[in-house]
């Protein structure tokens, strides 16, 4: 790959943003999207995709076909981040080189602020820019060189005529490069983490003009999980190999050596700082690592040196002194005894109730059980959902697994026969949660339920989200209720594996679940059967629901409204089945969180609507209707497996929308967002109904387009996928059908039976289509 030419040229643009990739699929369409949002357009990003085993290569390739000023470049190794932005920069075309990590977003009118201020200051080597913190619960934080960017005002000067700005955050991405000065300067990073370290010294003394804007350009997302500098373990002493290359530097240049002391100083404050950080440096490690940094005190102090006053003096001279005992003892006791507090309080929650703490103790000491599964799902309600799908397909892939279904008290009577299940908070219950090798369920585990090492938790997810969801929700008072969100995250925390239908859910799940959990990206098990079923089951299913031959039947599916209490109805169910006529059946399907509504049975008892808000399988219900209403329920994306005819009946968008928050609009009528016709009043729902628009061309193809981003990992072998790569260890095989490949199950009306493909595992390639499934 060649250097790119230094110089403007009459078509490069003013700003090249490089922007490095790696798993951050959640992250990055927010990233992007702030800079193309911004009111400056004079740019380019160049997204250099660094081999991310996940989706960020496709997103970046969505990006590029739509906008021209994003050009990605996909390496066939991984570089790591400073190998990417070297390479991003030979790419560049821009007169200024912003690094910006794929994480991070732009502050409204950054580029803007940005591009007046190079005019200002006649294009500084640097330009440095403000930036704040913004963290997973919605704090913002300003930076601690706030005032002393607005001191310097439009002023350009060197580092050493003003050192204080060699003390700002050490990163590259609160500054841009003059991108002639960075060539010209033989500027590249270095392997290992702490590489923006020695970059922004080695170009802050270089640099002959530095400039300042005194604005928020960078928002800094304080990830809570996943970031590599806060992964514990050896790689952090690559620090060490980092200022040895600036002392180097330093070396080499004598006239530098009146800001030695101060770089001196920020370096074994950085020892220090990383030390006793739990998320950098293990505790077997420390004596090893104060060993070297005590070692570079005294390789590296200057002449001269006087140590600083107070508590950081006082841990410079244990350092010089080399006592690492000494410097333990004098953390203070208030931060040992709020540390030894936390844990206390923690790990009474994880112990259980007290009425059953010595009972859940002994368990937790006896050894894990290798073949024990335990599952459950929607907090204890029935044996269901993925859960149930996956159940059913470890029996037949590995019957070495014994599964266990958590069962809520009264819920007995639903387990089917030769299912095996504890009830919730029995003394079973303690011991298998206790022993059991793996943990699978939709939601969550309550808190009181510790997660062992050695234990292995798959959250398979019960919906593709639509409406927000995670740390999201708190921008929603309504649909939080009160929630808290450090108590969610920390039994996501338990997490192993994650389970996804489509990618949209992939990135979603990652962003607002930010905990250290691998995606299974194989598809929902319990939409499996929309794949094996046949014309039979159809029939049959309908049969036992009481659907007469010959009539159209409609699945009504609402989903529960946050801000109401309550079943409140929002259609005219009476009139509906009026208007639709006698060779229509109407079945309505209330949330699970909804008790039966007496409203309902009576219509049912009058003959007018089938009630099946009880009905244990919804899967069943989808098989058996020609065609859904729903509003915001997450079953629109399932029902996409069948492609049958999807309405849309959103009377309160706008309410709902604002209340409880939306990842996209279910109106817009754009391709992959809206999965068929559309009504926002009951008049309008009638006369989609009675038009045909329900079933028509337009409707369709929108239709086909939700499929396309919705239905991408569901072929009917989404279970098998998950037990081989969860359960046995193995790939997750067989790979992902093609959607044009997949035969769903055929619509009531149709005849045929079909076949369903299977790539080979190992076994028969043709799967028949009469083969037994189970919702």
């Amino acid at each position: 790959m060649s250097l790119g030419q230094t110089g403007t040229t009459p078509n490069s643009p003013r700003i090249s943003l490089v922007i490095p990739v790696y798993r951050v699929q959640g992250y990055l369409r927010a990233c992007l999207d702030s800079v193309l949002g911004q009111s400056f357009t004079d740019f380019e990003i160049i997204a250099v995709d660094d081999r991310s085993p996940d989706s960020c290569g496709l997103i970046l390739d969505e990006y590029a076909a739509r906008d021209s000023r994003v050009r990605p470049l996909h390496l066939e190794e991984n570089q790591g981040i400073g190998k990417a932005r070297d390479l991003g920069v030979r790419q560049a075309r821009g007169d200024y080189i912003f690094f910006l990590d794929s994480d991070d977003t732009l502050a409204d009118g950054a580029l803007a602020a940005v591009a007046e201020r190079l005019e200002q200051t006649a294009d500084p080597d640097i330009l440095l820019v403000d930036h704040v913190r913004t963290y997973w619960w919605n704090r913002v934080q300003g930076s601690a060189a706030r005032e002393m960017l607005a001191e310097a005002g439009p002023d350009v000067f060197t580092a050493l005529e003003r050192p204080q700005f060699l003390t700002m955050f050490t990163v590259v991405w609160n500054r841009l490069y003059r991108r002639e000065f960075y060539l010209e300067g033989g500027f590249s990073f270095t392997d290992g983490i702490y590489e923006d370290a020695l970059m922004v010294y080695r170009t802050m003394l270089s640099a002959e003009r530095i400039a300042c804007l005194p604005q928020v350009c960078v928002e800094y997302r304080q990830r809570r999980k996943g970031n590599s500098l806060r992964t514990p373990g050896r790689q952090h002493f690559a620090v060490f190999e980092q200022y040895e290359r600036l002392f180097a530097f330093l070396d080499e240049r004598p006239h530098l050596d009146p800001v030695r002391p101060l770089i001196f100083e920020r370096v074994i404050d950085h020892y220090l700082f990383l030390l006793f950080r739990e998320e950098r440096i293990h505790p077997r490690d420390r004596a090893e690592f104060f060993r070297r940094a005590s070692a570079h005190f005294h390789r590296f102090k200057p002449a001269g040196y006087v140590r600083p006053q107070g508590s950081l003096g006082v841990r410079f001279d244990l350092l010089a002194r080399g006592s690492y005992p000494a410097l333990v003892a004098a953390r203070t006791v208030a931060d040992a005894r709020n540390h030894l507090r936390k844990r206390a309080a923690k790990a009474r929650v994880g112990l259980g109730r007290k009425a059953y703490d010595q009972l859940y103790r002994m368990h937790l000491r006896r050894p894990i059980d290798e073949n024990l599964v335990v599952y459950s799902a929607y907090w204890n309600r029935g044996v269901s959902c993925n859960p149930k799908a996956i159940h059913e397909k470890a029996r037949e892939l590995a019957p070495h697994l014994r599964g266990v279904w958590v069962i809520r008290a009264g819920a007995e009577h639903t387990v089917p026969e030769g299912v095996d299940f504890v009830v919730a908070r029995s003394p079973r219950y303690w011991e298998v949660m206790a022993r059991a090798k793996y943990l699978v369920n939709n939601v969550n585990f309550p808190d009181e339920i510790v997660k062992r090492p050695g234990q292995v938790h798959l959250q398979t997810h019960h919906g593709t989200p639509l409406k927000q969801m995670g740390i999201d929700q708190q921008r929603f008072p309504a649909a939080a209720k009160n929630m808290s969100f450090g108590k969610m995250l920390e039994r996501c925390d338990r997490w192993d594996w994650s389970l996804s239908s489509n990618r949209h859910s992939t990135e979603i799940w990652e962003r607002v679940y930010p905990c250290s959990f691998e995606n299974v990206d194989s598809g929902y098990p319990r939409n499996d059967v929309y794949f094996r079923s046949t014309a039979a089951d159809v029939a049959r299913i309908r049969a036992e629901l009481g659907i007469e031959e010959g009539r159209t039947a409609i699945l009504y599916c609402p989903t529960v409204r946050d801000y109401q209490k309550g079943f409140v109805p929002r259609l005219d169910l009476e009139r509906l089945t009026r208007e639709l006529g006698e060779d229509h059946v109407v079945l309505v399907r209330t949330h699970y969180f909804y008790g039966r509504d007496p409203r309902l049975q009576q219509l049912q008892d009058r003959g007018l609507i089938k009630d099946v808000s009880a009905y244990p399988v919804v899967e069943d219900l989808c098989l058996a209707a020609d065609a859904l209403i729903t509003d915001y329920s997450s079953i629109m994306f399932d029902y996409a497996c069948l492609d049958r005819p999807i309405i849309s009946y959103v009377d309160d968008w706008e309410v709902y929308a604002k209340a409880r928050g939306v990842y996209f609009d279910l109106l817009s009528q754009r391709p992959g967002e809206t999965p068929g016709a559309t009504a926002t009043s009951e008049d309008e729902l009638i006369e989609v109904l009675r038009s045909g628009a329900w079933k028509g061309e337009r409707a369709a193809a929108l239709r086909a387009a939700f499929r396309e981003r919705f239905v991408q990992f569901d072929d009917g072998n989404a279970a098998e996928r998950v037990v081989r790569k969860v359960f046995l260890g193995q790939e997750a095989a067989p790979a992902v059908l093609p959607l044009a490949e997949r035969t769903p199950a055929p619509a009531p009306d149709a005849a045929a039976l079909p076949v369903i493909p299977r790539q080979s595992t190992g076994g028969e390639d043709l799967v028949p289509a009469d083969r037994s499934a189970t919702a």
